[in-house]
């Protein structure tokens, strides 16, 4: 028989997983998601599996999203597809920038298919990577062997890093730390683009 303490930890996980499903569907299937935390997020998630915070598990996260990382690379190559050219001459806004989308083409352009697997571990690019792979008209039963192989892994990864660390002896009197130490390690790149961005932009009006 199932206690009401019992329905709501259950209640509290499903909101989990639902939320961390949408987050990394957004990150790579639509164009404003590329602000958000998704390696630190997955990391985390699979910290606190690992020590059974807010009734997580470490299966239930790795079954429902890869099928949100995979989802959400066809949809962004759907919408490359569609509306590729379009995209290219967007103008900037608050959640989008065409440098974004300029840094993806030089990444796809050098790494070509494989950009859908690098893509995965690379903040920004992740999100515009399957856009710009669109826009390309690169066949799609390459680029969905490829969406599978790297949203598989990237998952895989994430996920089991942070719950394979969650086990190590005595790292629950850490646990704050540790999980403040991965957010700050995944925020730095995003930080450091910002920065170079800006720097490119000052050194552009000088010129």
């Amino acid at each position: 028989m199932i206690t009401s303490k019992e329905g709501m930890s259950q209640l509290i996980a499903w909101g989990g997983y639902f939320v961390l499903w949408a987050i990394v569907f957004a990150e790579t299937g639509l164009l404003i998601g590329f602000f958000l935390p998704g390696d630190s997020l997955l990391v985390t998630a699979g910290l606190l599996a690992s020590q059974g915070e807010f009734g997580l598990d470490i299966f239930w996260l790795i079954a429902l999203l890869i099928p949100a990382a995979i989802i959400g690379d066809a949809v962004g190559y759907s919408i490359g597809r569609k509306s590729g050219e379009k995209l290219y001459s967007r103008p900037d806004s608050r959640f989008f920038k065409q440098e974004h989308i300029e840094k993806t083409k030089a990444f796809y352009a050098k790494h070509g298919g494989k950009t859908i697997v690098l893509a995965r571990f690379v903040p920004i690019v992740r999100t515009f990577a399957p856009v710009v792979a669109g826009a390309a008209h690169m066949p799609y039963r390459q680029f969905a062997s490829f969406n599978v192989l790297g949203g598989t892994f990237w998952i895989l990864a994430t996920t089991l890093l942070g719950y394979f660390l969650g086990n190590i002896d005595g790292i629950d009197s850490y646990l704050h730390l540790v999980i403040g130490g991965v957010i700050i390690l995944s925020v730095v790149p995003i930080v450091v683009e910002i920065f170079r961005a800006r720097r490119r932009k000052r050194l552009h009006a000088g010129a």
